[in-house]
């Protein structure tokens, strides 16, 4: 995977580019429903301000992001400026915090470097909701999002709230094969007992399978954009309840 100072140099460009799609934050985005882009805004500025609360008091318990002070009234919407602000603040504690410095984290690296694409990939799709709301179409490059679709099941097994929708299944052993048309990158998903999942990188036959470029396969796993045919492969059914379970 890309090294830790490269996911932050994304992260400035990221939250910059989200900004820039705030103007008004009325919209309604239908990729997360109920929210309008003000919502999201809100969300993404409170995740950065939890993150740097995280690593700047080197926070060794669960801490839920509600509990760290956002700065703003009760009830109200953050803006571009404010999204800034919580971006600065967390770029300037992942610039000085030693990577292996041990914190609180909800996956499976207990250290300060699963935060840096943690939170760019929460910039990355949320950046694309806002783009699907405006009518836009998103642009990720193949290398960020072939890291995305790795950061993401890297720390499927260990999202708790994922893994209780994919015990309901019922879909013990199941295999689902993901492959990037547009750089090197196939991954194998297995389902496990109790919601477990499995994943590995390299070709494998499943049960259903998805090819498209890297980006797409992306936007497929976080359920912002439904697969494609042609280019989904074997059991239609198993993929569509597999994805719409999995997706954070």
């Amino acid at each position: 995977m890309t090294d830790n100072d490269t996911f932050i140099a994304r992260i400035e460009g990221e939250a910059a580019r989200l900004a820039a799609l705030a103007s008004d934050l009325s919209v309604p985005v239908p990729t997360c429903p109920g929210w309008t882009i003000g919502d999201l805004v809100t969300h993404v500025g409170q995740t950065h301000r939890w993150a740097a609360h995280v690593l700047r008091n080197r926070v060794q318990e669960r801490v839920w992001s509600r509990e760290v002070p956002s700065g703003l009234a009760e009830g109200a919407h953050g803006d571009a400026a404010w999204l800034m602000e919580g971006a600065a603040a967390l770029l300037d504690v992942l610039r000085t915090t030693d990577p292996d410095l041990a914190v609180w984290t909800w996956g499976p690296d207990r250290r300060a470097g699963w935060w840096a694409p943690r939170m760019l990939f929460e910039l990355v799709i949320h950046r694309a909701d806002a783009e699907l709301a405006l009518g836009l179409d998103p642009e990720i490059p193949a290398a960020t999002a072939v890291d995305g679709i790795e950061e993401f099941l890297h720390n499927l097994p260990y999202a708790t709230w994922v893994t209780r929708s994919l015990a309901g299944l019922g879909a013990e052993g199941a295999t689902i094969h993901l492959h990037a048309s547009d750089v090197d990158g196939e991954w194998t998903i297995t389902q496990g007992a109790g919601g477990a999942v499995g994943c590995e990188r390299g070709h494998t036959k499943g049960d259903a399978a998805v090819r498209g470029p890297a980006s797409e396969l992306l936007l497929v796993l976080y359920g912002r954009r439904p697969p494609r045919s042609p280019a989904v492969f074997g059991d239609h059914d198993l993929l569509t309840r597999w994805l719409a379970a999995a997706a954070f």
